[in-house]
């Protein structure tokens, strides 16, 4: 078995923290794991081989650094990487074509990176019910036993039963207003749609050949025309011609041999900043603290913070989220309008929509301390084994102090070893490169001066390793 990450998407409700550049699946939750490294672990629990991830170009280095972190070399990992977002019925089919070069009738278990799954032991035996339903010839969705009559998921409803307690599905619909879902709840038919599939790669291409043609022959004309590899790069040009749909909509929906395998898995999409707080436990008076906080005469009160101390006094039922560059305050009835805040921060174009202020790149990380007119300080940190581009700047100049650590730093062809204490200077119009030779992390202040600082004021060269 193969299973398949589908990983992107801004999760919006969860801002600040979930950011474009830094979207819910790297959200690290309260036992320093994030979403995505939970995914990845649920894969090789129920016994998969290789972890095939679906991703976007400007996620895929992080994704890579949050499984290499995990240290399981035994699960193999290969790479789907969109060059943009067309939904999940094209990425679901990158995915199969990927399995089916590889083997025809190898069954595909297909994961949110970005959900939460408590019941680790349910979870696995639902997916081994699956896989045999699966290689009947069936498309397996899992169906969550709701506990609240929500409005916020689509449903399924289970029709005949199938082996082992499994049903063909009746229909799918879509989110219910109130009564609707009530009424859901009332029947026992019906399960909350939590976007998990099972099938072999075969039947879904075979699927998506007969339910939506043009999508199948674009996705197929993408896939030859590809550079394929562990990690599958798709051709820009080709993968906009994939009509962009969702799996459901597009397939199983309309599919005659599909099945839901019911499974209570304490299953959550961790849709909103209410969701998130649960992960906490809470204390006497119902609050909840990730970081540090001081709360008196404080109830029902969710408190997340990074860096610094949040103080709150009598109040109840908030929703307290604090990052370094953005604050949120939201009654908890409310927080499903995080949405709106996010929608009027794109609209003015606001840096805190797109990235945190620390920037995640392959080689490490960086961290804008301050910026003004003429200068911008930075705390930089290099992965052992790594190195930035060679390259120059037209415009500025960068001092970099090292704080711990040995950086090779070359400097217009000639190479230097520093230590921490030390310091060199690369001036406008000279070549350099930094190269972290060590086992440790490197971590350097970077001062940039100059009369202009844009992160386009740069011109590539030849690297020196």
């Amino acid at each position: 078995m193969v299973a398949v990450i589908l990983s992107g998407g801004a999760g919006t409700r969860l801002w600040p923290v979930s950011r474009e550049q830094y979207p819910k699946p790297f959200m690290k939750l309260p036992d320093g794991q994030s979403l995505l490294q939970k995914a990845f672990l649920r894969a090789a629990r129920v016994g998969a081989q290789r972890v095939l991830t679906v991703t976007g170009l400007e996620y895929y280095y992080s994704t890579a650094s949050e499984y290499e972190a995990l240290g399981m070399p035994e699960v193999q990992t290969s790479f789907v990487v969109e060059p943009l977002r067309r939904n999940t019925a094209p990425a679901i089919a990158m995915a199969a074509l990927w399995v089916a070069e590889h083997n025809p009738d190898e069954v595909m278990l297909v994961l949110s990176a970005d959900h939460l799954i408590l019941r680790e032991e349910a979870f696995a035996q639902a997916v081994t019910q699956a896989q045999a339903i699966a290689q009947e010839g069936y498309l397996v969705t899992f169906g969550i036993q709701p506990t609240y009559p929500a409005t916020n998921f689509g449903y399924i409803e289970q029709g005949l039963p199938l082996q082992d307690g499994a049903y063909r599905v009746a229909r799918f619909v879509e989110k219910p207003d109130q009564q609707t879902a009530e009424a859901y709840l009332q029947t026992g038919r019906f399960f909350w749609n939590a976007g998990i599939f099972c099938f072999k790669a075969t039947t879904y291409l075979q699927a998506l050949e007969h339910l939506q043609p043009d999508m199948y022959k674009a996705a197929l004309d993408c896939w030859q025309g590809s550079e394929k590899g562990e990690v599958t790069y798709l051709d820009a040009n080709l993968f906009k011609q994939v009509p962009s749909e969702s799996v459901d909509y597009a397939v199983m929906e309309k599919a005659a041999q599909v099945a839901v395998v019911p499974a209570d898995l304490g299953w959550s999409d961790l849709g909103s900043w209410d969701a998130a707080a649960l992960m906490v436990p809470p204390d006497a008076a119902g609050n909840r603290v990730f970081g540090e906080a001081v709360l008196l005469e404080t109830t029902n009160t969710f408190v997340q913070t990074e860096d610094r101390v949040v103080a709150v006094i009598g109040a109840s039922d908030l929703v307290i989220v604090d990052t370094r560059d953005a604050l949120l305050v939201a009654r908890r009835d409310k927080v499903q309008d995080v949405k709106k805040v996010v929608e009027q921060l794109t609209h003015s174009k606001h840096d805190t929509v797109r990235r945190h202020r620390t920037i995640r790149r392959p080689w490490g990380s960086y961290l804008t301390l301050e910026e003004t007119s003429g200068f911008k300080i930075r705390r930089v940190v290099v992965k052992p084994g790594q190195a930035l581009s060679n390259h120059l700047h037209h415009h500025r100049s960068e001092h970099w102090t090292v704080l711990r650590g040995t950086a090779q730093v070359w400097l217009d062809g000639r190479a230097q070893m520093l230590r921490q204490g030390e310091s060199v200077s690369a001036l406008a119009g000279v070549a350099h490169q930094l190269i972290n030779p060590g086992l440790l992390d490197l971590v350097l202040i970077e001062v940039q001066t100059g009369e202009y600082l844009g992160e386009d004021d740069v011109k590539r060269l030849e690297s020196h390793i």
